[in-house]
Parts: C-alpha cells; sequence; structure tokens
C-alpha cells in the first residue's frame, strides 16, 4: 500500500503521540503504513507513506538518490548568484551539499494559507526558490538556503520521485 498525504505546518511525522502535537494517526487512519522520509513540524507538503518495508527504505534511503523536490519562501530577492552556488553544492557544517536542481519561481497559484501565517517585514523582499535534490539531511534545504544567504520562511514539499503534491489540500491523502 502507498499513500501519499499532504502534511500541514505544525504537525508531527510520525504515528505515535507526543504530548498535545498532532500527529500522521491524525489524518491518516490507516495502520500498518509508516513514513518513508521526514518532514519537520515546520514543514509542510508531500509524505510517502507505506506498509513495504523495501519501498520504504527504497524511498527513504540518501544512497537511493530518489529526487525530492522543495519550494521555499526565501527572506531576501532570489539572486542568479545565490542559485548558481544553490546549483554546484554548497559547504554546510556536516560536509558539501551535492549539486542540486535551483531556480526562481512565483508564488504558486495553489498556494494554500499557512496558519499560522509566515512573519512577513515590510522593509524587506522576499521570493521563492525551487529546489531539487538526491539527498536528505537533516533540515538540509533551510541549511542550504540560509548558506547562500537566504533564510527560508516557508518549506513545502512537492514531489518526492514520481509522486507529486497535485489535488491534495493540507490534511488530505490518497492512495497511489
Amino acid at each position: 500500500m502507498l499513500i501519499l498525504l499532504n502534511k500541514p505546518y505544525d504537525v508531527l511525522c510520525q504515528f505515535s503521540r507526543e504530548g498535545g502535537r498532532a500527529v500522521l494517526a491524525d489524518f491518516v487512519p490507516v495502520k500498518g503504513v509508516y513514513p518513508a522520509g521526514r518532514l519537520d513540524r515546520d514543514s509542510e507538503g508531500l509524505v510517502v507513506l507505506t506498509d513495504d518495508g523495501k519501498l520504504q527504505a527504497r524511498i527513504a534511503d540518501p544512497r537511493h538518490k530518489l529526487e525530492k523536490t522543495y519550494l521555499a519562501q526565501v527572506e531576501g530577492v532570489v539572486g542568479e548568484a545565490a542559485l548558481e552556488r544553490l546549483r554546484k553544492g554548497v559547504e554546510l557544517n556536516d560536509g558539501p551539499t551535492l549539486p542540486a536542481g535551483a531556480r526562481a519561481v512565483e508564488e504558486p497559484p495553489w498556494l494554500w494559507p499557512r496558519t499560522p501565517p509566515i512573519r512577513m517585514r515590510k522593509t524587506v523582499p522576499d521570493g521563492w526558490i525551487e529546489l531539487t535534490l538526491r539527498e536528505g539531511r537533516n533540515r538540509q534545504v533551510r541549511r542550504m538556503c540560509a548558506a547562500v544567504g537566504l533564510p527560508c520562511l516557508r518549506l513545502i514539499r512537492w514531489r518526492v520521485g514520481d509522486w507529486t503534491l497535485e489535488g491534495l489540500a493540507p490534511g488530505e491523502w490518497r492512495q497511489a
């Protein structure tokens, strides 16, 4: 079984309860499935769930280099120099990243409002980056954006391999 979930902001990417926080079980009432990779509590978007351990490992394991595409709303003007650094890979405290696909994009027309809304500063512009990675380190997109001077305000995973968020509102899921 394979399930695609649009994980809302502030939901833990686990089924077990931890205090009063929302978890995957609040949205997916299917027993015996587990996330193939995780999204941080403050990130939104596509989480792939499966009951197939081998498939879960293939999706989540960085050795398989399965592409994941993210949309990041960043603070600052997205310039070509920052994008080129992302494309070549940046140095993080745990070593260099692999080269990434990076391009400036407009705010997606399908984007849902976030609750709570992101913090906006009137004197600082913001922009959007589409970033495609073949690795999955802890908070990697946020750290990469910060490394090129573009702190991440909002992060949405759009695609994992051939699966996308298309047609899924926050909290909705479908069987793939």
